[in-house]
């Protein structure tokens, strides 16, 4: 099992995750909202919600949330908000315990993406969004993003003999605008439309000086040694210059079909 398939793991996350990377994944959640109507009368679920960023943000739509993810963490995070329109639950996105056609919105934010089973992630998705309704996803192109993006880059430069994390089979799948519309058709949906989003992930300086906490999620920190490690943080610094926070450019593409 690789780290990311692990509970565990983003159960130890959760917290770190909602400090910093919530704000960003939010920019996408809400222009996946942005991309169909939701009303106080939508029900609307969340597949792999992290820490609700979507969640949240269909919340203040009126509509009904129900958030689910596989770890209790970060379901915990979601609970801890006080959302009184957001109910949340430890739910495997693979085997949703859900009825059919419930649902007139699914998404799932760079969640379904990262399942073992991907591609049964979005057929479940399919069987609970009521017919005529909507599913949306969300995933990175093929390099990552944020500092993910930014690492992977600067271990290219510094050290291109070492291979690199592995990303998940879905992101590089669903990477090409064509294969990801195949793959929502495959999964039973249909009128795909997938579009590109771009937003700055704002690295701040500072915080290169707890370089852990800014990079530790990621095997391309945890597996260099600390002479790697502070050759890293100084290309970083070197790229910032005189600014206080380095914009790191990130694409992601939002699939939203219908049922």
């Amino acid at each position: 099992m690789r780290e990311f398939e692990s509970q565990d793991h983003w159960d130890r996350a959760a917290s770190h995750y909602q400090r910093t990377a919530h704000p960003f994944t939010a920019l996408f959640a809400e222009a996946a909202l942005a991309r169909i109507d939701l009303s106080p009368q939508s029900y609307v679920l969340d597949v792999a919600a992290g820490t609700g960023a979507l969640a949240l943000a269909a919340a203040r739509t009126g509509a009904r949330v129900l958030a689910t993810d596989f770890s209790p963490g970060m379901v915990a995070c979601i609970a801890a908000q006080g959302c009184p329109n957001v109910e949340a639950q430890v739910m495997d996105g693979q085997a949703l315990d859900l009825p059919d056609a419930q649902f007139d919105a699914v998404f799932s934010i760079f969640g379904v993406i990262m399942f073992p089973d991907w591609r049964k992630g979005l057929a479940e998705m399919l069987r609970v969004t009521r017919p005529g309704g909507h599913g949306v996803v969300a995933t990175w192109q093929s390099r990552g993003a944020a500092t993910f993006l930014l690492l992977g880059e600067i271990r290219q430069k510094l050290f291109p003999d070492r291979t690199g994390m592995a990303m998940p089979e879905a992101v590089h799948t669903l990477s090409d605008p064509e294969d990801f519309a195949r793959a929502l058709i495959a999964a039973g949906y249909r009128a795909p439309r997938i579009e590109a989003v771009t937003h700055d992930f704002l690295l701040e300086v500072a915080a290169l000086d707890a370089p852990d906490t800014l990079f530790g999620m990621s095997p391309d920190w945890t597996s260099l040694n600390d002479v790697e490690k502070a050759a890293v943080i100084a290309e970083v610094r070197d790229r910032a210059g005189d600014r206080l926070v380095l914009p790191i450019p990130s694409t992601a593409l939002i699939g939203v079909a219908e049922r």
